[in-house]
């Protein structure tokens, strides 16, 4: 077994072997004339195009509250045709978490006085 790691090839390098560009018939072939009614024009190429529809953005509406349990603000697209949350930030777990968190805080006998802080330098 070999103790050094370098790599060394096996058996001779094959030559990648190319396919022809046109074979000879398409290259002496006729042009074809089509009726107006059957031919296909090119797109503009500067023309955007988007895979969305515009309708679709239109109906989802953006919403903040605040979560009293959680004590953080949430921001959510809503579908405004069928009322269900799209997206939402912070998502639903973080915000149990949150409130569970805050829980636990609360409980432990402490009272909820503001941190005394020293200002003076």
């Amino acid at each position: 077994m070999s103790t050094d790691f370098s790599i060394r090839p096996v058996g001779v390098p094959v030559a990648p072997s190319f396919p022809p560009a046109a074979s000879n018939a398409a290259l002496g072939g006729v042009p074809t004339q089509l009726p107006a009614n059957q031919t296909v024009t090119a797109s503009d190429a500067g023309a955007a195009s988007r895979n969305d529809s515009q309708a679709s953005a239109a109906v989802v509406s953006q919403q903040a509250y605040f979560d009293t349990s959680a004590a953080s603000v949430v921001f959510q697209s809503v579908d405004e045709l069928t009322g269900q949350v799209v997206e939402q930030y912070p998502d639903d777990a973080m915000l149990r978490g949150r409130a569970y968190l805050r829980s636990l805080g609360s409980s432990s006998g402490s009272t909820d006085h503001p941190l005394v802080t020293d200002v003076t330098a």
